[in-house]
C-alpha cells in the first residue's frame, strides 16, 4: 500500500487488510510524501500489528515509483495490492490464492462493489474476454490484483514511464508474454470511487491509457 494524504479513509482500509482470515503476510505501507495526519495513523496501527511495515518517501514520489521500491522489499510468494481508500472483504486474500493456485495462474484480481453504490464493477464487461476489452479500458481493478512475486519481478516491476495508468501498463505486458491472469466473478473488494485518483485526474489517466494501448499495439 502506498498513501498520499489518506487520512480520511485510511484506518478502514488498513483495518480491513489486519482483519483477514489469511493471517500470515506482511503489511508494507509507504508513506508518500503526505502533509495531512496520515503519518500519525500509520504510527498508530504499526505499534498495534507486527506485520506492519511502515516506510516514508519525504517527498511525493507517485504511485509507480513507491509500489516499486515496495516491491523490491517483499519477503513473500505473491505481492497482494491494497488501495488506501478502498476496502478488501475479511477472505479476500484467502480466496484470491485458492484461485490462483486451483487455476494454475500468474496473477487474479476480483470484481468490486463500489462504495455507497447498490453495483458491481466491473458489470457487463466481466462477461467479455480481458483482451477485447483492453481495447477499450482496464478490465481489472488494480487494488485486487494478487500476483506471483517472481512474475511482477521478471517484467521488471511497474514501468516507471507510467505515473498513471501503471496497471493497465502491467497487464498488457502480462498478457503479451503469456503470462495467466484472470478475474473473480465474486466480489471481495469495496472501491471507492469519489475524490481518489482516478476521478482527481482523468485527463492525464486517459494520456497515458493511450500511451500504453499503443505501445503494445506497436510490439
Amino acid at each position: 500500500m502506498s498513501v498520499f494524504n489518506g487520512e480520511n479513509k485510511l484506518e478502514d482500509s488498513i483495518k480491513s487488510v489486519l482483519g483477514q482470515t489469511f493471517k500470515n503476510f506482511e503489511f508494507l505501507i509507504l508513506n508518500d510524501g503526505s502533509i495531512d495526519n496520515t503519518k500519525k495513523i500509520l504510527l498508530k496501527y504499526q505499534n498495534k500489528d507486527i506485520r506492519i511495515k511502515l516506510f516514508e518517501n519525504e517527498t511525493n514520489k507517485g504511485l509507480t515509483k513507491s509500489l516499486n521500491f515496495l516491491l523490491k522489499l517483499t519477503k513473500g510468494q505473491y505481492i497482494a495490492r491494497q488501495d488506501h481508500d478502498d476496502l478488501s472483504k475479511s477472505n479476500r486474500i484467502e480466496e484470491q490464492l485458492k484461485f490462483i493456485e486451483k487455476h494454475d495462474l500468474d496473477a487474479c484480481t476480483t470484481r468490486a462493489y463500489v462504495m455507497n453504490q447498490n453495483r458491481i464493477t466491473p458489470h457487463y464487461s466481466f462477461y467479455l474476454p480481458p483482451r477485447v476489452v483492453m481495447k477499450f479500458k482496464n478490465p481489472f481493478i488494480h487494488g485486487t490484483l494478487l500476483i506471483k512475486k517472481n512474475i511482477i519481478m521478471n517484467l521488471g516491476g511497474y514501468d516507471e514511464n507510467y505515473y498513471f495508468a501503471q496497471d493497465y501498463k502491467l497487464y498488457k505486458d502480462l498478457i503479451k508474454n503469456n503470462y495467466k491472469i484472470k478475474q473473480m466473478q465474486k466480489p471481495y473488494y469495496v472501491l471507492n470511487t469519489t475524490d481518489n485518483i482516478s476521478s482527481k485526474f482523468k485527463e492525464e489517466q486517459k494520456k497515458f491509457f493511450i500511451q500504453a494501448k499503443k505501445c503494445s499495439h506497436e510490439n
